[in-house]
């Protein structure tokens, strides 16, 4: 997720996402922003490099991005999002999706209108999150609204929203008739997730030793390729998701701001490595099934 402005103006970090490993075989670029001068020299900059898809973000709701009247705000005018968007689509040379959310829970017809009108600006799928600006990623999802915007056209419709086990997969699959779904949130410190939709009934959640060695084997690339300080900053959040939920208490959670080196993190490692607490193995033992559960011996 790129945002214009910082692309336009030369950002060196906004500059640095741009960068595909030699193992992406498949790699897209979500651009974020409202402002046609900056999308025009963004776009002209992100056709120099090589994308499998460009997506244009109008649903993201964070108050960073709301307040610059892009992502979400700009999703909400629908006239406007659909003109930046023809703009995107006359001067790219990479192929177009755009990720939206519903806009109304009650009618559909906004939502509708959205669609269509990213349809014949050029849009070959639509991710849609069912949910509106205000829920963020909270509450119910709009299962029929999807579905309508599903019906309407004849490109991908993406599902999207609350999707974070083979449970809620097979529901938004299920009551939205899409044939694709957007895991997203569900994915973030839980990449057994994918995992988990691949072997259904076969599947075993990690347990505690693969967590750990999964999650200093991201912190430490970020490391090798954002340097020591920069990482450690960006991966308090990374690291939190991977604890979510699995049974560390908050003392150990706490002591993620203050990891500032290599060797804070290594000694943070070692308490996290001591396992989950006895009171999660109690609770898991109720809740067998449970979402980002952990396999325990």
């Amino acid at each position: 997720m790129i945002d214009a402005g910082s692309l336009a103006y030369g950002n060196a970090k906004t500059t640095r996402f741009m960068d595909r490993g030699d193992d992406e075989g498949w790699l897209g670029v979500q651009l974020v922003g409202c402002n046609h001068e900056r999308i025009t020299r963004a776009v002209e900059i992100l056709n120099q490099h090589d994308f499998n898809v460009l997506d244009f973000n109008l649903g993201c709701p964070v108050p960073k991005v709301a307040k610059k009247g892009a992502g979400a705000v700009l999703g909400q005018n629908v006239d406007e999002a659909v003109k930046c968007f023809e703009l995107i689509k006359k001067l790219s040379r990479h192929p177009l999706s755009a990720k939206i959310r519903i806009l109304d829970e009650q009618d559909p017809e906004t939502t509708l209108r959205l669609v269509k009108g990213l349809t014949d600006a050029g849009a070959q799928a639509i991710a849609i999150h069912g949910r509106v600006k205000n829920k963020f990623y909270a509450g119910p999802v709009y299962f029929d609204i999807i579905a309508a915007a599903r019906e309407a056209v004849n490109i991908q419709i993406i599902a999207n929203g609350g999707i974070t086990s083979a449970a809620t997969y097979t529901e938004i699959r299920k009551k939205t008739g899409c044939d694709t779904v957007m895991l997203a949130r569900g994915a973030m410190g839980n990449p057994w997730l994918f995992r988990e939709l691949s072997d259904k009934d076969n599947y075993i959640p990690p347990n505690s030793e693969e967590l750990c060695d999964e999650m200093e084997l991201h912190v430490m690339e970020m490391i090798s390729y954002y340097g020591e300080t920069l990482a450690l900053r960006i991966a308090r959040k990374v690291i939190l998701d991977y604890l979510r939920s699995r049974g560390f208490p908050g003392k150990i959670k706490s002591r993620v701001s203050f990891l500032h080196t290599t060797e804070d993190f290594a000694e943070f490692m070692k308490i996290v490595r001591e396992g989950p607490s006895e009171r999660y193995r109690q609770w898991q033992k109720v809740y067998p099934m449970s979402d980002r559960r952990l396999l325990l011996t």
